[in-house]
């Protein structure tokens, strides 16, 4: 009898490895929130504006977590860049972050396909709860 066994009869659980764009042209936040979902191993990848989101997404790349920054000049395309990508059916969690307090607008984004608004730059804790959540959705 051999010790060897098949790969047919071998359990093996591919793991995949979670993965967050980060929509954001603050150089300091983009780092620290970068260093923050490293430590819980996620892979990060970075965009300047919400039309680079877009691109990527159109270009097959796929992410668990999207963080847009809510900040940036033109806020327009921010809100159009979530809304797009909605239409294109990505359903990942995508969450919105500003520097501001929460007020009025928080609802229209939250309108646009926001799952999420937090004040930047988010927490360890925030962090934590949010690969939880992804990790509970997949």
């Amino acid at each position: 009898m051999s010790s060897f066994q098949s790969s047919s009869s071998l359990n093996t659980k591919v793991v995949k490895k979670l993965t967050a764009l980060i929509v954001d042209d603050d150089i300091v936040v983009l780092m620290v929130h970068k260093a923050l979902l490293r430590k819980f191993d996620v892979e990060t990848h970075e965009a300047k504006n919400g039309q680079e989101a877009v691109h990527a997404h159109h270009n097959g790349s796929c992410f668990d977590l999207i963080m847009m920054d809510l900040d940036m000049q033109n806020i327009f395309y921010i809100i159009q860049a979530t809304k797009e990508l909605r239409d294109m059916h990505v359903d990942r969690l995508i969450v919105g972050m500003t520097s501001r307090e929460k007020g009025e607008e928080e609802k229209s984004f939250m309108d646009v396909g926001l799952d999420y608004y937090y004040q930047k730059p988010l927490t360890i804790d925030v962090v934590r709860d949010l690969v939880e959540k992804i990790k509970e959705n997949a």
